[in-house]
């Protein structure tokens, strides 16, 4: 399993997200309030401009095939983070959480993403650094997975059917009502959680079904361990910013379902194929880009939520 990136740079991007983490919490959201529109507009740009300006650094230090890799992984993390959206709205509201304290379960949410997706990325590279066959399975499954997209059924998510949460619930005593911005709180003498911290193990959990998904599909893009995870991770880092300004936009992207479809089932065929004919990364890079720009374009003029 190849990786382009030294301990030198691999640090430089720890500590880009670090910093920038503690900028966006400990800064700038230190105390629970609502997240306004343009405060979430400014955060989405300050995320994509990080991301766009480490993807002009990898392409600059490790070349154009590694640059277009990277912003095909981004793009890919992107598309795929408009079906999170729509769920963390859904768990949000389901919770009756309050706007005053969603960035805080979305921060700590994204927080345990990166590390999970993180574990994920690294078991994945392992296997298939010792069994390079898998990679044509995940070729394969990327195609299941592209024709199951297309023929389940619009089915509305009910956290409450969730087994994490109902485990959750059974093994950690909660207390009735929310205490604020705290995840734990003093109920009749004892310490227990609160509704907050469920709702945190909730959005953890969805996240995690998510990667199943965009983790094999990161892999069809390239194998370099240090394009699949700095690419994935400023993707994810700016999904809670992204929440807040699109909630409503992501109900109305109703074709979007048929582009990550027809792009998964691209990138699974492109793995299957690739001993016998290598795409270029630029086609790959033109075909992701131009499906997700046509399934915008076509929802929001043409779609039935249309303004």
């Amino acid at each position: 399993m190849t990786s382009v990136g030294s301990p030198l740079v691999w640090g430089l991007f720890a500590l880009i997200v670090v910093v920038a983490l503690a900028i966006d919490l400990g800064v700038f959201n230190r105390e629970a309030h609502p997240v306004r529109t343009r405060d979430a507009a400014i955060w989405v740009v300050v995320w994509c401009s990080l991301g766009l300006a480490f993807n002009l650094f990898v392409l600059r230090r490790f070349g154009v095939q590694k640059g277009l890799e990277f912003l095909q992984g981004w793009l890919l993390e992107l598309a795929l983070s408009a079906d999170n959206v729509f769920v963390f709205l859904v768990i949000l509201s389901y919770f009756k959480v309050g706007r005053e304290v969603q960035h805080r379960v979305l921060f700590w949410g994204i927080v345990g993403a990166v590390i999970s997706r993180g574990a994920f990325i690294g078991a994945g590279a392992a296997t298939i650094h010792a069994f390079h066959w898998v990679l044509y399975l995940l070729g394969a499954f990327l195609v299941f997975t592209a024709i199951k997209i297309l023929a389940q059924d619009e089915k509305p998510v009910d956290p409450s059917r969730n087994l994490v949460l109902r485990l959750f619930r059974r093994l950690v005593p909660i207390t009735p009502d929310y205490s604020g911005a705290r995840f734990f709180a003093r109920h009749q003498g004892r310490l227990m959680a609160t509704p907050l911290l469920a709702v945190v193990v909730v959005v953890e959990a969805a996240d995690v079904m998510f990667a199943v998904d965009s983790i094999p599909a990161i892999f069809g893009v390239t194998t370099d361990v240090f394009i699949v995870f700095t690419s994935n991770i400023f993707a994810v880092l700016g999904l809670r910013s992204l929440y807040f300004l699109v909630a409503g936009l992501a109900q109305r992207l109703v074709y979007l379902k048929y582009a990550i479809s027809a792009i998964l089932a691209f990138i699974g065929i492109k793995i299957v194929v690739q001993p016998f004919f290598a795409i270029p990364v630029a086609i790959s890079l033109a075909v992701v880009a131009g499906l997700l720009a046509l399934a915008t374009a076509v929802s929001l003029l043409f779609g039935p939520n249309r303004a």
